[in-house]
């Protein structure tokens, strides 16, 4: 059982930004490693108040659906990612939302500037993270990302959101 007063807020953000980090600079290997067995990574359209089980979302990934994006992103030949967007990302108010159990839940905002051939686009919205100690380390088992306009047709994400 994980208690509110032994949860490091610097550690949960240093997590946050080493994820981001990760994602940015197309380390997959290491973004990977940062995800449990149960990992779920969901991007909802229009806010994501309904059940991803049984409505479209932009993205919806269990674990093993997750290795195998990666694996796609790694071969260099997926289309959207071809070559690979030049990503940053900036996030902010970070706040621990809630423990239960083990599973410690933390929110936050971003802006991401994606960088291709085609131009600069700016993303937005916010994250919702679980984590969990795993073997002493802090693991991702849940991310979710709403996007401020969700609710508008999304151009091609081949990238780690």
């Amino acid at each position: 059982m994980t208690a509110l007063t032994e949860i490091d807020l610097r550690e949960l953000e240093q997590f946050i930004y080493r994820e981001a980090r990760f994602a940015d600079e197309h380390d997959y290997d290491s973004w990977e490693a940062l995800w449990t067995d149960d990992a779920v990574y969901w991007v909802p359209v229009d806010g994501g108040g309904y059940d991803p089980e049984r409505h479209v979302s932009i993205m919806y990934d269990n674990r093993r659906r997750i290795s195998t994006r990666l694996q796609q992103l790694r071969t260099g030949k997926r289309y959207a990612q071809s070559p690979p967007s030049n990503l940053r990302r900036t996030i902010s108010n970070i706040e621990l939302l809630g423990v239960e159990d083990d599973d410690i839940t933390v929110g936050a905002n971003f802006v991401l500037y994606e960088s291709k051939p085609r131009g600069i686009r700016t993303w937005a919205g916010r994250y919702t993270y679980v984590l969990r100690r795993v073997d002493g380390e802090l693991r991702l088992v849940r991310k979710t990302v709403v996007l401020v306009d969700s609710a508008e047709a999304v151009p091609s994400m081949g990238f780690l959101i």
